[in-house]
């Protein structure tokens, strides 16, 4: 009956289709076997469709549903130089038939000599957005001048944060919650979702998801972005509060719901740390599965590490939500091993 509650919550809510829906729930074998501990099940969030997928589709539909109902035609949004979001976000609008202007800030000291051609920002052109390249301590400035003239011609653009992260976008997790939901009913118990975390939205959802069915899912977020837990986790509980607002269903999160597993994150968001390679490495040879080394690499590396920590040495099965970010790899190939 929660889940019931839940499903008919969302429901109500304006959503925009542009997902492959539901995603593949798929078990990681010989990844189980080489690591020697609980069952490894991986949630296909990378196979979302829109140009190459990853788990911000699910947040755009409901973005681009409310852009719509604002009666935007102009879509403004954030990100590194080789953002994820912004390359679906310029895939959704595209589809959507809204313009698309991509704010993209130099935030990661990277020096691959293709860093701001190849990958997700060559991409994001071929699309069709408008990419606006800045300097870190310039982005802010230049994004508000971009705004401003963008409302001055064509009227009020739709801004979408950074990661498609707030409490509208929170709602696409919070479906994804619920679909995991049920795919597991058919195999095994849901105990434990690992995933990257970055700009609180896909960590936020869940819990949104999973506390409106009354699922006791524990959802660890591996940090990729920041080692300052507090503030994020404040992020977080303010998130999935505004996103329930006063009609949801099942209980509201508690301080104890928010697991963020610190100690992954290496030198910085975006700089690949040792065990994240070597995890993209693992994963691709034995699954024939790509990871990339920003987010569901550093993700992999604590789950493994948690594993071979004894951390989950009483769970039988727990699931690996794959957001997507192969689409970022030929930016890295000077360390994932190119001639």
């Amino acid at each position: 009956m929660a889940l019931e509650e839940a499903w008919a919550w969302l429901d109500a809510k304006p959503r925009l289709p542009l997902a492959h829906l539901p995603t593949r729930l798929e078990p990681l074998d010989r990844l189980s076997q080489e690591l020697g501990g609980p069952r490894i099940w991986c949630k296909r969030d990378d196979c979302t469709g829109l140009a190459t997928g990853g788990n911000k589709t699910r947040k755009l539909e409901y973005l681009l549903a409310d852009a719509r109902r604002a009666g935007a035609s102009t879509v403004v949004t954030f990100g590194g130089v080789q953002s994820n979001h912004a390359r679906q976000t310029a895939a959704a609008c595209a589809k959507a038939g809204f313009d698309c202007h991509l704010v993209l800030s130099r935030v990661v000291d990277w020096r691959h000599p293709a860093y701001e051609r190849c990958g997700n920002v060559q991409l994001d052109r071929l699309l069709g957005a408008k990419v606006h390249l800045f300097d870190a301590d310039q982005t802010a400035d230049g994004a508000l001048a971009l705004i401003q003239e963008l409302a001055n011609g064509e009227g009020a653009p739709y801004v979408i944060p950074t990661g498609g992260s707030n409490a509208v976008g929170a709602l696409g997790y919070a479906r994804a919650a619920l679909e995991l939901a049920v795919q597991c009913e058919e195999h095994f118990a849901l105990t434990d979702v690992f995933h990257a975390t970055a700009s609180a939205g896909t960590q936020s959802g869940l819990l949104l998801g999973f506390g409106a069915a009354e699922a006791a899912v524990r959802v660890h977020g591996v940090q990729v972005y920041s080692p300052d837990r507090a503030s994020f986790a404040a992020t977080i509980s303010g998130m999935v509060a505004e996103a329930r607002g006063e009609d949801a269903p099942g209980r509201p999160l508690e301080d104890d719901d928010i697991r963020i597993e610190q100690g992954y994150l290496g030198d910085g968001y975006g700089i690949p740390t040792a065990a994240g390679l070597e995890a993209v490495g693992l994963v691709a040879r034995l699954e024939g599965l790509l990871l990339d080394p920003v987010y569901s690499g550093k993700a992999m590396s604590g789950l493994i590490d948690q594993i071979a920590t004894g951390a989950l040495r009483d769970r039988s099965d727990v699931v690996f939500l794959h957001t997507g970010g192969s689409a970022s790899l030929p930016a890295y190939d000077d360390v994932l091993g190119a001639p």
